[in-house]
């Protein structure tokens, strides 16, 4: 069965999830500098198969549209261009990257690693493509 990805897009990193190959299981894949994103995703799709793009959708805390909305467009717009077979979902973001912070807080690590802004975006690209399965198995 093919992969799920799961993008929590910044214009400084890009955090990245994927699924297990039966989709049962979320975990945080890489985190990337944006320009290296596509390249990855075509080395990765090399050698596993994707069936979807979960991509992270900036809101505000009323459901409009945050400031990176226009940026997290340029990157849909780019894996549509560079991976027209695979399609993508978007997922409300709001409270991820909180949710990660807490989440390694939880966890004991150091106060080091508890700051390393790549871990968080790893995390919160995680907790979006749990969020989307979770979604999923409610329809």
């Amino acid at each position: 069965m093919p992969r799920i990805l799961a993008f929590d897009y910044g214009t400084k990193r890009v955090g990245i999830a994927t699924t297990d190959p039966l989709q049962i299981i979320a975990n945080s894949l890489t985190t990337l500098h944006p320009k290296e994103v596509i390249p990855f995703l075509k080395k990765y799709i090399l050698t596993e198969p994707v069936a979807l793009f979960v991509v992270g959708e900036p809101r505000q805390m009323d459901g409009s549209v945050s400031q990176s909305w226009g940026q997290v467009q340029s990157f849909v717009a780019a894996l549509k261009k560079n991976f027209p077979h695979i399609a993508i979902e978007m997922m409300d973001e709001r409270f991820t990257s909180k949710m990660a912070s807490a989440t390694i807080a939880q966890s004991g690590l150091n106060k080091n690693a508890r700051q390393n802004k790549a871990l968080v975006d790893g995390i919160a690209a995680t907790i979006i493509l749990q969020s989307f399965m979770q979604k999923q198995s409610l329809m």
